[in-house]
């Protein structure tokens, strides 16, 4: 298991050059290559040579730039191997259905982006037979209670989304394995500040539309594991990412692994702001969540965690208490004040909000929602780093006190 920083890692695979030797890689558009000898052909179908070994098929099986990009996120993540897909709920989907057959089951954190938990509690029951009880991950002993003979998967979000509960990446890492069972970590709210491979995660996936390309402009998607792991979601007869083709366009792995070296400036700035604003809200007594204050209930964890250069990350939740007043925070804040923007997503340079309950999270039953913790009053915000500091934070408190949130003589949360 190795402990580095993990753009010392990154720093290893760097090393590539383009065709011609440019300083970035070459966008290999070809959607078919050729080989030298007919024999060749009859091997790859056969799966005698492994691509990308210096023998490639098909650009849905493998590309030489989809591949590049595969190394930089596996370099990232501490494993062996890693592929890129169309989107993030591609490489979840696709990973699910690597581990499951019809009849398995899979034990998943009750907080979870919405879309993963549809894909969970509605599509997989349905269409493959793929049960999931859903628990609280922070409680090892209902997960324990939740494994069955059945069990081939635990799936935790490493920072829940949008509660910000921290996993116990280690100590699930021990569960499973203890169960025979995989450990599956979504690690998109902390790319670099947490590194689930080298605490003990089987596969981390990233939605790579979020903080990893930085921009919201690209949708995409990775799954990083073991070698063996990687090359059978390429199988070619029953390889979910093979069959099902979410590929990713070489021109988008071009463009993202463009952003990878920035990454560390990128997100340590998110970090940086998002704790400036949760102490600073924390202060005036409005409720606020963030996994770098005192007062989260998994501060402890998350220091022992993460890698410390890049902060407690970029995300933080506001309970206002009511929808009413959720969105007029929200309102004014774009409207008003320009703070930011009312939006899906993160990882934006400018601050997006949400209010997850009615949006991102909306796939889940009420009782789900209760259960997980998810007010209806919640607004999450992903914090950019856009203006200055003390700019944005003059909008955010006069925004809370516009709205009445905050008294502005007494500096107190109503």
């Amino acid at each position: 298991m190795t402990t580095r920083n993990p753009v010392e890692r990154l720093a290893e695979v760097r090393h590539e050059f383009g065709e011609h030797g440019g300083v970035n890689m070459s966008v290999e558009a070809s959607t078919t290559f050729t080989v030298m000898k007919p024999g060749t052909m009859p091997e790859l179908f056969a799966g005698r040579k492994a691509a990308p070994e210096g023998c490639y098929l098909y650009g849905r099986h493998f590309n030489p730039t989809v591949y590049q990009l595969g190394r930089q996120l596996a370099a990232i993540e501490a494993t062996e191997a890693a592929y890129c897909a169309a989107s993030g709920m591609a490489a979840i989907s696709a990973t699910i259905l690597q581990l499951c057959n019809s009849g398995d089951h899979v034990v998943a954190s009750n907080t979870v982006y919405g879309g993963t938990y549809a894909l969970l509690h509605d599509f997989l029951p349905s269409k493959a037979n793929i049960n999931t009880t859903f628990v609280d991950a922070t409680d090892l002993a209902a997960v324990e209670a939740s494994i069955t003979d059945k069990t081939r998967v635990i799936y935790a979000e490493s920072i829940a989304n949008p509660t910000l509960r921290v996993a116990d990446i280690p100590r699930l890492s021990d569960l499973a394995h203890a169960n025979d069972v995989q450990l599956v970590i979504d690690n998109t709210f902390s790319p670099l500040l947490l590194s689930p491979g080298s605490l003990g995660a089987d596969v981390v996936v990233h939605s790579m539309t979020k903080f990893i390309n930085g921009a919201s402009d690209i949708i995409a998607g990775v799954v990083c594991g073991s070698t063996e792991f990687v090359q059978g979601l390429m199988d070619l007869h029953q390889g979910p990412l093979m069959m099902l083709g979410p590929t990713m366009d070489p021109t988008i792995a071009a463009k993202i692994s463009l952003r990878i070296p920035h990454l560390a400036l990128r997100v340590a700035e998110h970090a940086r702001r998002a704790e400036t604003f949760a102490g600073r809200l924390h202060e005036l007594g409005v409720p606020v969540s963030y996994p770098g204050l005192p007062t989260h209930p998994d501060y402890d964890l998350m220091q022992k965690l993460r890698c410390e250069e890049y902060g407690f990350g970029g995300i933080l939740t506001l309970d206002l208490g009511s929808e009413r007043r959720a969105n007029d925070l929200m309102d004014a804040l774009q409207n008003k004040y320009g703070f930011g923007f009312m939006a899906v997503s993160l990882g934006y340079f400018d601050t997006l909000m949400s209010c997850p309950g009615s949006s991102t999270s909306s796939e889940m039953t009420d009782e789900d929602l209760s259960s997980a913790g998810i007010s209806e009053g919640l607004v999450r915000m992903s914090v950019g780093y856009t203006g200055t500091v003390e700019q944005r934070w003059q909008q955010l408190e006069s925004a809370l006190t516009n709205i009445g949130a905050i008294r502005e003589s007494h500096n107190e949360f109503t």
